[in-house]
C-alpha cells in the first residue's frame, strides 16, 4: 500500500511538472545550462514564478542566481510588459548565455539588467522598497542573507521566492546535515516565522518557498 501511495505521488508530481512544460526556448536555455552545472529551476518552479509575476503585474523583478536564462524567461513571461528584470550572477558566462536565451524567446535587451557579481556585494546597492518581485537561486548556504536583502528591496505586497526549498528532498530528512541543507532548512523556519511576511512552501520542482511582504516590521 505504501510503495502505491508513492508511486502515486511520483505520477501526480510529474503530471504537474508538464501541465504547463517548457518550449524548445526553455529546453535549449535548460540544456546550456546543465552543461555548465548551472541546474535550472524545473518546469512547474518556473510555472509559478510566471504566475506570481503576472498576479503581481511585477514591473521590477531582481533575480539572484541568472543561470543560463530559464528562471529569467519565465519571469519575464509573467512581468509587465514594460517590467524590466534585474539579474545577479558571479559567473560571466552564464549570464551571456542568458542574454541569448532571452533574445531567443524574443525579449528587448532593455527588459533585462545583468549585473555580473557576487550577490551579498551587489544586492546592497539596489534601492529599498523598489520591487514587486524578488527570486533566489544561488549559493544556498547564503540563502539567509538573500532573504534580508530581499525583505529590504521589496514593496509592500511584494513577494520572495526561493528554489530548491526541499533540496533534493534532504530538508525533510532530519540526518541531513549539511551546510546547504541545514541553512535551507532554516531558511523554511526563517520565513515561516518572521512577522514581516505570510509564506508558504509550493511542493513544485524541488519546492518552492514564497512569502508576500506584509509589513515593515
Amino acid at each position: 500500500m505504501k510503495e502505491a501511495t508513492i508511486s502515486g505521488l511520483q505520477a501526480t508530481w510529474e503530471y504537474t511538472e508538464a501541465f504547463i512544460g517548457e518550449d524548445d526556448v526553455l529546453r535549449a536555455a535548460a540544456a546550456r545550462g546543465a552543461e555548465l552545472g548551472a541546474v535550472p529551476i524545473k518546469p512547474g518552479g518556473g510555472a509559478a514564478l510566471r504566475f506570481l509575476a503576472a498576479t503581481l503585474d511585477a514591473r521590477a523583478v531582481v533575480e539572484i542566481g541568472t543561470g543560463c536564462g530559464v528562471s529569467g524567461i519565465w519571469l519575464l513571461r509573467g512581468m509587465n510588459p514594460d517590467g524590466v528584470l534585474t539579474s545577479v550572477d558571479a559567473e560571466a558566462e552564464h549570464q551571456r548565455l542568458a542574454k541569448q536565451a532571452y533574445t531567443d524567446a524574443g525579449f528587448a535587451p532593455a527588459r533585462t539588467r545583468l549585473i555580473c557579481g557576487a550577490a551579498l556585494d551587489v544586492l546592497p546597492r539596489l534601492t529599498d522598497g523598489a520591487y514587486d518581485l524578488v527570486f533566489c537561486d544561488a549559493d544556498k548556504t547564503e540563502y539567509g542573507e538573500y532573504l534580508e536583502q530581499a525583505v529590504r528591496l521589496l514593496r509592500i505586497g511584494g513577494v520572495v521566492a526561493f528554489d530548491n526549498a526541499t533540496w533534493h528532498d534532504k530538508v525533510a530528512d532530519p540526518a541531513q546535515r549539511d551546510n546547504a541543507t541545514i541553512t535551507v532548512r532554516q531558511l523554511g523556519k526563517t520565513v515561516r516565522d518572521d512577522p514581516r511576511l505570510t509564506a508558504t512552501l509550493l511542493p513544485v520542482g524541488d519546492g518552492l518557498l514564497v512569502a508576500v511582504k506584509t509589513s515593515m516590521s
